[in-house]
Formats: structure tokens, sequence, C-alpha cells
């Protein structure tokens, strides 16, 4: 916003009736801004009369105005004449200013402007700044602001206050930006400002459009700017007598707009007065009192627009007119005497007669452009006796005009041809439209009897065929077309393009489409969505050799009657074939290709990616997949997830670092040990539901040094010596559901120390024993993550006794391991959901969980007892427990307590929840003795809790 300078217009000593232009409020309704104004100068006359008779033993102003010098009169004057910029920041300080004598404007170092004086001063150019960007970097603000706390701020104020000199031509300059609203808000500053925003370099044009401005205020604007070029009086009230006054008194009036409104004849006489004016525009106006004809006649007049206007007869006669706009008037007969006139509009003029049109047109022999859209009575006579009078005819739009074939019309100069809606455009016509050899623009939109099209156009550019229901063939050798837009021609069966600047081709929904060649040298985006008609043959079209050899771009979504997909390209980058369910082949030679879509490919059984430069690839979503070959180089992540029948798989993709075959029930061995052989790089396999991986396959893991994470998952694996013997990086083993391990099968991990770099151990619903899963527990110190999940023989978790707290009870083979192992445990999160036989969970600190921060035992419903003492411990999940009885907590650190369907008791909650001092979320619904218990009380007990969940009746 702008902060106008309040002290400038206290001394700007104006006079009341002197503002810009003689205008009140009155006729600028959207300017409220006087009642400010006028306090904010009673406030400022005040301040200084007070401060100037306040003092009693100094002299008074006009004294001190007398003894000073003429230095210091010279900088009181410029102390109030000058504007004051308020920095934009609030405690930003002022670095520099301007001065008369300043030339040049530099930013300083630090952010802020230094001005160098003087005309010797060098700088460079590219660091001069617009005054208009200068000002809003100052931080110009644009409001009146005022008040009360004005007068208690005021040295603060003065501090913080920016003095510039702004000279004359730089002032202008800077209002040269400014619209007239800008203007007079300017012009109410101060005197300096009010004499340069009524400079009539800024008044050239007087807008007055939709403004309730009186006669004598617009009489006095006319004298006040007689130089005035250009005047807009549209939507005004009297409209013909600001507008006869405008043509009176305004000598150097060059354009006039007016309309909305009532013009006698009288505007139509005195229209020579006017010997500058070049352009006239009326709009939706009354034209005459009565009078049955118009004259418009003017020796200089260049541009006439005469825009829905009422009138019965117009005659122009105006020997240097050019352009002439009569669209949607009502005249029923229009006479022309204008020899140069070039451009012509007379689009909905539904009175004119094809006579009247004909003779209108062929009265300007330099016609250029012809506008006679929605003229429904033009004929084809018309348009011949057009062709042979206006010779240079160039622009045609005969839209919406029914009866015109074309036929024998000649237009050899045409360059664009609108012809929508026209019933009578038929294939018979395109003799006449080929004969215009300079076409550029063509549009047949809505020509419901066109059945083919066949132009050879050497300079056409853009065609346009919509919602022709007939059109079957399309036929273009257009060297130069580079824009075509075919949509919604149900019956379009074939279509034949040679061009050779043309990039984008879409046809979306071509229902009926089933050919289409293309000799398109610079073609790189193909869209043909929803063509169901296309075939296989289509793959020729955008393979090597088929015409277009820069396609990067291909889409063929849902062209349901595409089977085999065989595409040889090398120049193309992204294909899409989403939604071709009936595509059982795919076959892809594209060594640049990166991206594919095969969304809803439901049916694909046979894919062959050899070679292609993808970085990824998803294939879980072909379930009939039974044949995959792939060569990728630069292959990043393939996804088989979900391919069932997948039984032969050749992956040759040496960067590959994650294959995911979930899923894949016929993968076998042989298979796996191919892909460990070609993509050594492996780091992420995941193998869950593959039950004829076997030994053979694990072995063959050898082969991937960076193999960290491994997941067998839902198979039927009875040992894992071979992934011991393979995997020595691993990181992560998922086993869940592998119920054909049994306790000797784990033996290598916790009593010869097999994979030392394993974090995270899955073995949700296996059939191990408790005493395996303790060892596990107690000698694997270095697992951080261990989920045990479903486990139904594991029955305590009881770390205090000496099996699930004494690793130094078991012996360990000293050529796998050290016989000293750490005695703090690094386990983070251990999930023990829905364990049925799991009654007691004890760890004491003599257990050295150090590290746990999340302990899930939710589900466990014969769980009665749970005494925790863990440090570091941030979450407990007993949600679920129905039998919960017992609950010690000794977790400082506990931040979530999820308690829902438990049985505990109300002194047993109090109990466990006041040694957690930082506990924020608690839930207690559904507890069946906790029904009663107080939430204000649970606050009380514990002032960290943020979040209580808890059922209606616990208040």
């Amino acid at each position: 916003m702008r902060t106008w300078c309040l002290r400038c217009l206290c001394f700007s000593e104006r006079d009341e009736d002197d503002t810009l232009g003689g205008m009140d409020s009155r006729d600028w309704e959207d300017l409220h801004i006087w009642d400010e104004l006028e306090a904010a100068r009673n406030w400022w006359a005040g301040r200084v009369e007070g401060e100037s008779s306040g003092s009693v033993s100094g002299p008074s102003e006009p004294e001190k105005v007398a003894v000073m010098s003429l230095e210091e009169r010279e900088g009181r004057d410029l102390h109030y004449k000058r504007a004051k910029v308020q920095s934009g920041a609030g405690n930003s300080k002022y670095v520099g200013s301007w001065s008369k004598n300043s030339t040049n404007l530099i930013p300083a170092s630090n952010g802020h402007y230094e001005v160098i004086q003087g005309s010797s001063a060098s700088v460079n150019t590219s660091e001069m700044f617009c005054p208009i960007n200068l000002l809003n970097n100052l931080g110009v603000q644009h409001s009146i602001d005022y008040g009360d706390e004005m007068e208690d701020a005021g040295d603060e104020m003065e501090h913080l206050e920016v003095r510039m000199d702004l000279t004359d031509d730089l002032l202008h300059m800077v209002f040269s930006f400014l619209g007239h609203t800008d203007l007079f808000r300017a012009a109410m500053v101060c005197r300096q400002w009010h004499a340069a925003s009524a400079h009539e370099d800024f008044w050239r044009c007087l807008n007055f459009e939709n403004r309730n401005i009186s006669v004598e205020r617009f009489v006095d604007m006319c004298r006040r700017y007689p130089n005035a070029t250009e005047v807009n009086v549209t939507g005004c009230f009297a409209m013909h007598s600001l507008v006869m006054e405008a043509v009176s008194s305004l000598r150097n009036l060059e354009t006039l707009t007016l309309g909305r409104g009532q013009l006698g004849d009288t505007f139509f006489h005195a229209l020579t007065d006017c010997n500058l004016l070049r352009t006239l525009n009326v709009t939706d106006a009354t034209l005459g009192n009565g009078v049955q004809e118009i004259l418009i006649t003017h020796d200089r007049l260049h541009h006439l627009q005469l825009i829905k206007c009422r009138v019965m007869r117009i005659s122009v006669k105006c020997p240097q007119l050019e352009t002439l706009s009569l669209k949607r008037s009502n005249m029923a007969q229009v006479q022309l005497n204008c020899p140069p006139l070039h451009d012509l509009d007379i689009g909905s003029c539904h009175k004119l007669s094809d006579v009247a049109i004909r003779s209108a047109a062929i009265s300007c022999p330099q016609l250029e452009s012809l506008d006679m859209s929605n003229c429904s009575c033009v004929s084809d006579e018309t348009l011949r006796e057009i062709a042979f009078t206006c010779a240079n005819l160039r622009i045609l739009n005969a839209s919406y005009c029914p009866s015109i074939s074309l036929e024998s019309v000649r237009l050899p100069m045409l360059t664009v041809l609108k012809l929508d809606y026209c019933d009578g455009i038929t294939s018979a016509s395109m003799s006449a439209i080929s004969r215009s050899y300079m076409l550029e623009v063509l549009e047949l939109d809505n020509c419901s009897l066109l059945t083919s099209v066949s132009l050879d156009l050497p300079h056409l550019k853009h065609i346009r065929l919509r919602h022709c229901r007939k059109f079957a063939d399309l036929n273009l050798r257009t060297p130069m077309l580079s824009s075509i837009m075919v949509c919604n021609c149900p019956a379009l069966h074939r279509i034949n393009l040679t061009s050779h600047s043309l990039q984008k081709l879409t046809l979306q929904k071509q229902e009926s489409l089933a050919t289409l060649a293309l000799q398109c040298q610079s073609l790189q985006e193909v869209d043909l969505t929803d063509c169901e008609s296309l075939t296989d043959s289509i793959c020729e079209v955008f393979s090597d050799g088929g015409g277009c050899p820069m396609l990067k771009s291909l889409i063929l979504d849902n062209c349901e009657s595409l089977m085999n997909a065989r595409f040889c390209s090398t120049s193309l980058v992204s294909l899409s074939l989403a939604g071709c369910r009936a595509v059982t082949t795919l076959e892809l030679t594209c060594p640049y290709l990166q991206k594919v879509c095969l969304d809803g490919c439901d049916h694909l059984e046979r894919a062959s990616f050899y070679p292609v430069g993808l970085r990824s690839l998803n294939l879980g979503i072909c379930p009939k997949l039974s044949t995959l070959v792939i060569e990728s180089p630069e292959m990043d992540i393939l996804e088989l997830k979900g391919c069932g029948v997948l039984s032969e798989a050749i992956i040759n993709c040496p960067h590959l670092t994650s294959l995911d075959a979930s899923f894949c029930s016929q993968l076998k061995d042989e298979c796996l040990s191919k892909t460990a052989t070609s993509c050594p790089l492996i780091e992420t396999l995941i193998l869950m539901s593959c039950p004829l991986i076997g030994n053979d396959g694990l072995r063959s893991l050898c082969l991937l040094p960076r193999l960290t994470t491994l997941d067998l998952s839902y198979t039927f694996l009875i040992e894992l010596l071979p992934v011991f013997e393979s995997c020595l990086q691993l990181k992560v083993l998922r086993l869940q559901a592998c119920k054909y391990l049994g306790n000797s099968s784990l033996e290598p991990l916790y009593k010869q120390g097999a994979l030392p770099m394993l974090r995270e151990l899955d073995l949700s619903y296996c059939s191990i024993f408790q005493f395996a899963i303790e060892e596990l527990l107690a000698c694997c110190t270095h697992l951080t993550h261990v989920n045990l999940n479903g486990c139904v023989n594991m029955h305590d978790l009881d770390w205090a006794s000496p099996r699930g707290g004494s690793p130094d009870m078991f012996q360990f083979d000293s050529s796998h391991v050290s016989t000293e192992r750490p005695a703090k445990r690094l386990l983070e999160v251990l999930n023990c959901v829905g364990c049925p036989n799991i009654r007691k969970v004890l760890i004491p600190p003599s257990a050295q969980c150090l590290h746990l921060t999340s302990l899930n035992l939710s589900l466990s419903s014969n769980l009665k007892e749970v005494d925790i003492a863990c440090p570091n411990l941030c979450s407990l999940n007993l949600s679920n427990c129905c039998s919960l009885e017992i609950l010690k907590l000794d977790c400082p650190r506990l931040t979530s307590l999820f308690l829902q369907s438990c049985n505990i008791d109300e002194e047993t909650l109090e109990a466990a929840i006041s040694r957690c001092t930082v506990l924020e979320t608690l839930d207690v619904r559904y507890c069946p003795k906790l029904l009663s218990v107080s939430v204000a009380s649970l606050r009380t007990l514990c002032l960290s809790l943020k979040r209580i969940f808890s059922c209606p009746q616990q208040a």
C-alpha cells in the first residue's frame, strides 16, 4: 500500500476546488477518500499550529523565517515540498535519497540504494532500476494511515521517514506508469504531485466509460485538456451531448468511442469538423432521430465500427477508410464508397439481403478480409462476383452460411477460409478449395454433408474438422501442416497425412478409424486414445520405416482391437497401452524407451523387451503373463508381483537393484539362478509365495554380493542353511508363515553366529517353539526389529529368567563368532501381535533393553501380567488383551499407551501411568473396569497427557 505524505498535504496550501481536472467525488464514485483526506489535513494543521503556538519564549514562525539565510529557506522549502517515503520494513534504516542534482541510482551492498550525484559518476546501466520498481522496493504504500497513535509515535516516524527530492522529469516518468484513478489519488499528495499528475501527457485519453459525469464537468475537462486525442463516453448519461461537446472542442481528437445510447443525425453531420479523427467506434446504439438513412462522411477516417447498432440504412463515404465493421447491426441496406477499404465485417447482419451484401463487397475492390458469417442468404453467385472483383481477398469467413457450396468459385489469393456449419459444403467443394494454393488456415466444423477431404495445398498450416458426422476419409498432402484437429467424427475410417512440419497429432475417440498412413518427418507426439478399430497394422506405422522417424511419445490407450503389439523404433521414448485388453503379445525393440504403461492389459501372455531403456517396470498387473524376456541396461526396479503363471523369465538387467517376484508360483530354481547370474547388483529380492524355489535356487544367491533384503515368506522351505551360507551381507530376512521350518533350522543364528549383519527378522506365524524363540532373543543381540506375530508356540516373554536374560548360558562355535558378546541388546522394535498363549511379559532392567522403543502385544487374549522397565520405550500397545489385570510400567519416556478393551482397574491404571512422566496419548476405550474412570483425574495424575481416548460413559 502507498502511504500518502500527510504533512505535505497540510503545507500544500491548495484551494478546495483545485482538484485534478475540476473533478470531485461526485464524478469519481469509486474514490471514497475525501473524508479521510480532510481529517488528515486538519490533524496536521492543528499539530503544526500547536507546535508554533506552544513555545512562549522562542520567536514565532514568521520571525524564524525572516532571520533564515537563503540556504536555510531553500532547505525549509524542500523539507515541506519533497515527498516522504516510509520504509516498508519495520526496522529498516534510510540509506539513500534523491536530490535534484542526482543523476544515477545504484544498489548499495547492504541491499538498499545509493545515489551518485553529479554527471561524472560512472554507473553500469544494467544496475539502474525502473522508477516504479524502485518505489515498490522502497516500500511505498497505497493507503492513508492516521489515527490516535500518530501523535504518540511522532518522533519515531520522524526518524523512519525518508525525505526525497523527486525531480519533475523523474516524477513524470513514474507517473507515466499510472492509470487515471491512481493519478487522481496522486494529485492529492502535494502541490508538486498535483502539478505533475495534471500534465497533459497523461490525459491524452479521456476515458469516462460507465461513469456518471455531468455535461458541465465534461466541458471543463475538455477545456483543461484541449489536446486530448482519445475520448470514451460509452454508457454515459446524456451521451449525445457529451460527444457533441467533444467533437466541437477537441480539435486533436483521433479516436472516439461511444455506445449504449442514442446518437442523433446531427452528430454525423458534425463529424466533418474533427479533421484529425481516425477511429470511430459505436457499440449498441440507436442511430438517427427517425431518419431513414444515416450518412457517414469523413475525409480522414481510417477505422469505423458500428457494432450492434439499430438503423434502417447506412451510407459510408470515406475516401481513406481501411476497416469497417457492421457486425450484428440490423440495417437492411448499406452503401459503401470507400475505395481503399481492405477489411469488411458484416457478420450477423441478418437483414442484409444477398444483393445488398454483394453490392457492398464489390464496391471495395481492394478488399483483403471479409467476414460474412451468419449471413444465411449469401449465395455462390455472390461469392463468384466477390472473387472476380476483389482479386486480393485473403481472409474469408463464411461460417453459418448454409446456401454456399463454393461451386465454380476461384479464390487463388485466399490464406484463411472458415466454413463452419455450412451444410452446402460437400466433397465436391474440395475442388474449389484446392485451387486456393496460398491457403494456410481451413476450418470445416459441423459440415454435416461432408464425406471426404482430399487436398494438396503446399502452404496449408492449420486444418480443423470437428463434429462432421458423415466425414469418413481424410487425405492431406500438405508439407507445411503444423496443426490438425479432428474430433467427434464417428464415421471417419481412413487418414492419410503427409507433412514435414507436423509435430503433434491427436485423434482421440475416433471409434471407426481403422487405417492410418503417415509421412510426417517431424512428428513427435501421437495420441490415438479410444480408437477402438485400430488393428495390429498400426504398429508398422510407428516403427522404423513407417513414416515417423522422430516419434517420441505414442498413446494407444483403450485400442481394444489391438492384439499383437510389436514396435521397433530407435526414437520412441514413451509408450502407453493402458486398457488394451485384447493384447496378448508385446514385443518392444526400442533402445531409448524410458516409460511404458500396461495398466489393464489383463490378457498379456508373452512380453519381450529386447532391448529397452527402461529404468523401472511393473508387470504385476498382467496376471496371465507366462513368458518374459527383458534386456535393459539401465533398469533398476522390476516388479513381477502377481504374475502367477510366469514360468519362463529371462532377465538381463546388469544394473537391477530390486526384484519383486511375489506370488510367482511357477517360478523355478533355474530362472532364479539365471537372474542372479545376469543381475549381480540386486540388493532387494522378494520371493514371497514362490513355492517352487528350493535349495538350488537359494544357493545361487551367492552370486549377489550386495543382497541385503530377502523375503521368503509363505514358502515351503525346510532348512535355511543355503541362505546362511550364501547371503553373508543380509540385513533383512522375512520368513512369515514358513510352517515347515523346524527349531534346528534357526540354530546357526544363535549358536554359530550366522548372518552377523542381520538387523530385521520376521518369524510371524511360524511353528518354532518357545525354546528357539528365547534363544534367538537372548543371543542375537544385534537384531533391531523382530516380528513374532501369531506364534502359537510362544508362551511367555520372561527376560528375567536365566534362559531369557542370560546370553552366557549358550555355547558358541568359536570358529564362527567371538566368545565375547555385548551385554546390551540392540533391539528397537518387537511385535508379538496375536500370540494367544502369551500369559506374562516381564522385561526387568537387567535385560539391558536400552534401545527398545516400540512393543506391540495387542490381540494376545490370554496375557494377564505385564511388567516392563525400559528407559527408552516410547510406544506400548496392549489393545484387546482382554485378560490383562496386572500392569507395571517403569518407562520414563513412554508417550503412547494403548489399553483398548483391557481388563485392568482404575487403581492399576493410575499406578502404571504415575511413573510415565511424558505420556501424551492414552487409549482406555471399552475397558469394562474403567467405564467410570474420570478423565479429569487422569489428567491430574499425569500432567503431560494431551489425548485421552475414552468411551462416552467416561467423564
